[in-house]
């Protein structure tokens, strides 16, 4: 009998054994494919002959991390044609209000090019996101050919635009155009760490390797758009996303049925974003989830699940492989989770983030590992997001109650 449990528990060393290195093995495999995606180019948009005026709507709702900084950044523009800056707001109370004011009034007695000013929109109805409102009212007060929409918690680069207007422009069934976004802060929490992980790692890796030949996706990151005028009255204009949370990826699937085609630009748009605290990133990953669940489609989400399952199966192995005093198959399992948490802070920084410190990066797979904890806490269909509170029925979000301002990050 001895010998029989010897051999079997050499068996399953074994097994344990080769369970750990072909994880490792396929790590590497998925590492390698997403960093080959990130490293893909776009065909360069043409030049074109005249640049047309744009109006930029700049939703805002509280105070942003470096909220002034922001709002310069999206007046110091180098676009060559003639260039309008909204900054929307829903009434004169929002804290940023004076901000957005003071920067603007500089900006016109510096002399500055591009005008600006600063809208009130009004409270949404119940049915409708305070953003998509926003849009709604800065839409109708545009001048420019052209219409664009802005994150507040972003932060252009002066060319960004026009990147924006030459993708655009390349064909005329090309109806929106939008930037890849990029968390470039180098972080300061663990919270930080995470949210990082998220856009860098993980979303954008995944979003580059869908990507047709000159950028083209099923759908809008709108974080930065530009839309063509007729694409975007021929679906009815920013209303087209009432009772929608995520209105730039919804307004991206209609300009899609109405033969329209949506491309992303190389040049990446920088989210402004740190000191977030680890409850602040558990709110925002679950949130993340719920809009990409309603809001992406399966061909770009699913491979993040293999590196999920990878994650738990490297737990899986490293705990069995203890139980039975496998010491070389407990290795191998420590270190293909140490080689995940390392391979998400490589795509990171390859994405265009700041390193991560080691003592993060070695644990940075634990974005994996909590996965299914935020899966069920999916189960409630409530979300609180820039200080409103919504009840999830599938995509239509209900405005249930009105609650402070927030600076979260969307």
């Amino acid at each position: 009998m001895p010998s029989i449990c010897g051999c079997y528990g050499l068996g399953v060393s074994a097994w344990l054994l080769v369970g750990g290195v072909a994880l490792l093995v396929g790590l590497a495999s998925w590492h390698g494919w997403l960093a080959r995606a990130i490293a893909r180019r776009v065909v360069p948009s043409t030049e074109p002959v005249v640049y047309p005026s744009v109006t930029m709507v700049r939703p805002v709702r509280g105070l942003d991390v470096d909220a002034e900084a922001n709002f310069r950044a999206a007046l110091e523009t180098s676009y060559p044609g003639e260039v309008e800056t909204l900054f929307v707001f829903d009434d004169a109370d929002d804290p940023g209000v004076p901000v957005a004011r003071r920067v603007v009034d500089e900006h016109r007695r510096a002399g500055r090019r591009g005008d600006a000013q600063v809208v009130l929109s009004g409270r949404p109805p119940a049915h409708r996101t305070g953003k998509v409102q926003a849009m709604i009212v800065g839409a109708a007060r545009a001048r420019g050919t052209l219409i664009g929409f802005g994150d507040s918690d972003s932060r252009p680069t002066p060319d960004l635009l026009t990147a924006l207007v030459r993708a655009l422009l390349v064909a005329p069934d090309v109806g929106a155009s939008f930037a890849p976004v990029v968390v470039a802060d180098p972080p300061e929490t663990a919270g930080d760490v995470g949210y990082a992980l998220l856009v860098n790692a993980v979303y954008g890796p995944m979003v580059a390797r869908a990507t047709d030949a000159r950028g083209g996706l099923p759908f809008i990151m709108g974080q930065a758009m530009v839309f063509r005028p007729e694409a975007l009255a021929a679906i009815g204009g920013p209303a087209c996303a009432d009772g929608q949370l995520i209105d730039d990826m919804h307004l991206g699937r209609c300009l899609n049925q109405a033969g329209y085609a949506t491309v992303m630009i190389r040049e990446p748009l920088r989210i402004v974003n740190h000191g977030t605290s680890l409850g602040a990133f558990l709110r925002l990953y679950r949130r993340w989830m719920l809009f990409g669940r309603d809001g992406l489609p399966l061909r770009i989400t699913w491979p993040s699940w293999p590196a999920g399952i990878a994650a738990w199966l490297g737990a899986a192995l490293l705990v069995t492989a203890l139980a039975v005093g496998a010491g070389w198959a407990a290795l191998v399992a420590a270190s293909a989770l140490v080689a995940q948490g390392v391979s998400l802070a490589r795509l990171h920084e390859r994405f265009g983030g700041a390193p991560i410190p080691w003592r993060w990066r070695v644990c940075a797979g634990a974005v994996f590992l909590i996965a299914p904890a935020v899966l069920v806490s999916m189960r409630s269909r409530q979300v609180e997001w820039r200080g409103r509170h919504y009840v999830l029925d599938r995509l239509a979000l209900p405005v249930q109650r009105e609650r402070g301002g927030s600076s979260w990050a969307t």
